[in-house]
């Protein structure tokens, strides 16, 4: 018999002992391994055994032998792979263990060979790296001879691969495991020129990391599993290659406190200035502002050191707190945003004096149904004149209901405006900025856009915001970043605009812009109307002075702020000396809305109605529904009222004679002065009674109706009129 013949004989025969006898199956084996040192079959039957039993020194042992006598037998390498995607794995069931144990058994030295020779086994850019990552966190002595090599290769293959995004596997990789280590090993020597270019790399990659959105992840279907990640001896060379990082065990814990952390390393190792204890965002950024100022007195070397300090502390907390403003206002537009229901919130100007600048003497016309209470002539506190006084920062007005932590929220856009500007105060240091967001392309970034023009209209830039709300939609349009198509998100920058343009005094494209939005609302449910001493008593400080708001996009919230827009674009060419009484009709149309907030600038718009001694406006009965504004209207007609002449009547071919529903008491009570109205028209119309009757009559149906349609959703008959009087009431403003 061959050598050949009794190698084969003698493993075979242990194949069979090993069930029923192991221990005898191993002495064949013995036999046979000392019979025949050299070959592989019998050592590796020897370790298959022991590897089966579970017995991790012997298994170890034979493993050892055989890395160092059979090197290049593909069985031996695939041991070994199986091991090596143990330790990288982070499962925990019985065999992974095992294995871990195993692989423990062998001498340090022989491990790190072991690996190292494994990493040369590998063709696939990622498993290299892997493996090699392996090493580097075994033997950190290692990092010093392969850790900034695996760190370039890693962002040569992200070059070559070309990925869009810098939130790919490979910058993953460098970023969050191979990076730490060489910025920690202070063996390892890195000029001041690759420590800021990998900052920046680790920078670009967190950022677009948090402000990923889930419709931009959506995007990538192709997205490789989990477990593949972290299994590469499972992954084909195909599945290597990923556009996003969306699986939870992908997920990064604690993404800003890591690259600060990196900031913080890399400022020591290129000897910046030290933070003193700065802890706080605010702190930080005080101390770059400080240092700033020093920046043209120091030498070339230490100019550029600390220049880019400045820029690289500040743009952190600069995109660090515009995004956590962003989320706090839009989540659905930043990937690590809450799961909540909140609804997002625009920036707008404030409109709360809307009804303010009343200046009338309540002597010349007063009407018991409209007579108001002494408490309410004295709304101005001393609140509002701590606030009123020139020089004053903007106020930004949230309703702690709409923005539970509005204050964090706040705090966040001023830090980031102020870092914004101080990135701006330098041409050296906006240079520099600008030179970094070229590359990372962020005139792409839909939730900067956003920011930045809250930011210029914060500042009162109007024209500028304009455009950015241009480029914002248009942004929106192109990455398809919109919420349910017809939803006010969608629209928002509609919004914006028309408070831009009422601000800039042009009043006919704010009204447009508002026109435009409310074609796309829903109106909502008809609330109970408060009565003034029914209406909360609330304290007024901010609320005068304040010059912008944080307000839902919700049709409850952002019809009301339509309307009050509409209201104030109207309200001033109402209340010139000149005549206009398109524009005073439309005003009375508007006031309706938040009754009885609006009273005293009814009451004015009666006493113009009075001064003049007439009145002109034929959808009254269209869209006035205020059983208030009803009574005094009918009441001017009165001898006590003035005898006004008022032509409130629509086309009589278009007024619908029905019977009325029964009637509220309110409105029972607005009948007798209806009647007193008519009979007083009759009276001092002696002469052409035969001529004006149908007209008396015709005014006489058109109150009934009125009456009997108070109870109407009044959200939709104002809708109704945004929307059936569209041309008028643009040309109204021409």
């Amino acid at each position: 018999m061959s050598a050949q013949g009794d190698c084969e004989f003698l493993v075979k025969k242990a194949r069979e002992l090993v069930n029923q006898d192991p221990w005898a199956a191993k002495a064949w084996l013995i036999t046979a391994r000392t019979l025949y040192p050299t070959d592989f079959n019998i050592q590796y039957e020897m370790y298959t055994i022991e590897r089966n039993a579970e017995r991790t020194a012997s298994a170890g042992r034979l493993l050892y032998d055989m890395f160092l006598n059979f090197p290049d037998q593909p069985v031996v390498w695939h041991e070994i792979s199986v091991i090596t995607s143990a330790l990288r794995t982070d499962c925990q069931d019985k065999q992974t263990q095992f294995l871990r144990g195993l692989f423990e058994t062998l001498p340090g030295r022989i491990q790190c060979e072991m690996l190292l020779k494994a990493t040369e086994q590998c063709f696939n850019t990622l498993e290299k790296a892997e493996m090699l990552l392996l090493l580097l966190r075994r033997f950190p002595e290692t990092v010093v001879k392969h850790g900034v090599k695996l760190g370039e290769s890693l962002l040569d293959a992200e070059n070559m691969d070309n990925q869009e995004s810098p939130v790919n596997c490979f910058r993953k990789l460098f970023v969050c495991d191979v990076l730490p280590l060489i910025v920690n090993n202070h063996d390892v020597r890195l000029h001041s020129n690759l420590l800021y270019k990998y900052l920046n790399k680790a920078a670009e990659f967190y950022i677009s990391y948090v402000t990923k959105s889930p419709a931009a992840e959506a995007q990538h279907p192709g997205t490789q599993d989990a477990s593949d990640l972290k299994s590469p001896c499972k992954r084909s060379s195909q599945k290597y290659i990923i556009d996003g990082l969306t699986e939870k065990s992908s997920q990064i814990v604690d993404p800003w406190e890591r690259l600060f952390e990196m900031l913080s390393i890399v400022g020591i190792r290129c000897d910046w200035q030290p933070d003193k204890g700065a802890r706080s965002f605010a702190d930080i950024l005080h101390r770059m502002k400080d240092l700033s100022r020093y920046l043209s007195s120091f030498d070339n070397e230490n100019h550029v050191k600390y220049k880019n300090q400045v820029v690289y502390s500040t743009m952190l907390v600069f995109f660090k707190n515009a995004v956590q403003y962003v989320n706090s206002i839009q989540p659905s537009l930043v990937h690590g945003s809450s799961t909540s229901s909140q609804a997002s919130l625009v920036l707008l100007e404030d409109l709360s004096n809307v009804f303010d600048d009343v200046d009338i003497d309540r002597n010349k016309h007063i009407h018991k149904k409209r007579k108001l209470a002494e408490s309410r002539e004295k709304t101005m506190s001393s609140d509002d004149e701590e606030v009123s006084g020139k020089g004053r920062n903007r106020q930004v007005l949230v309703n702690k209901v709409d923005l539970p932590n509005s204050s964090e929220v706040l705090e966040s856009f001023k830090l980031a405006r102020e870092s914004w500007e101080l990135l701006h105060s330098q041409e050296t240091l906006e240079k520099e900025f600008s030179r970094i967001c070229v590359a990372w392309k962020t005139d792409t970034w839909l939730w900067l856009r956003l920011f930045l023009t809250d930011m210029i209209i914060y500042q009162g830039q109007y024209k500028k915001a304009i455009t950015s709300l241009h480029h914002l939609a248009a942004l929106q349009g192109s990455q398809q970043q919109v919420s349910s198509p017809g939803s006010l998100e969608q629209h928002r920058a509609l919004i914006q605009m028309a408070s831009c343009h009422f601000a800039m005094g042009e009043y006919r494209l704010a009204c447009e812009k508002v026109l435009d939005v409310i074609c796309y609302m829903v109106p909502p449910a008809q609330e109970s109307t408060k009565t003034q001493d029914d209406m909360p008593k609330m304290k007024t400080k901010f609320r005068k002075g304040s010059d912008l708001k944080l307000l839902p996009c919700t049709n409850k919230a952002v019809m009301p702020y339509c309307l009050q827009l509409m209201l104030a674009c109207f309200k001033l060419r109402a209340f010139t000396d000149s005549r206009d009484d398109l524009a005073l009709g439309h005003v009375i149309v508007l006031l309706q809305h938040d009754w009885p907030k609006g009273e005293n600038l009814f009451l004015k718009a009666v006493d113009k109605v009075c001064q003049q001694g007439n009145f002109q406006y034929e959808n009254f009965f269209n869209y006035v529904t205020n059983i208030d504004m009803l009574e005094e209207m009918a009441y001017l007609r009165t001898q006590d009222g003035g005898k006004i002449h008022l032509e409130l009547l629509p086309n009589q071919g278009m007024l619908i004679k029905t019977s009325s529903p029964p009637l509220g008491l309110l409105q029972q009570e607005f009948i007798p002065v209806l009647q007193a109205s008519i009979q007083t028209a009759d009276r001092h119309h002696t002469v052409t009674r035969g001529i004006t009757k149908g007209v008396k009559e015709d005014f006489r149906l058109a109150m009934e109706r009125q009456v009997s349609r108070c109870g109407e959703n009044l959200m939709v008959v104002l809708q109704r009129f945004c929307l059936n009087e569209k041309i008028i009431l643009l040309q109204g403003l021409v």
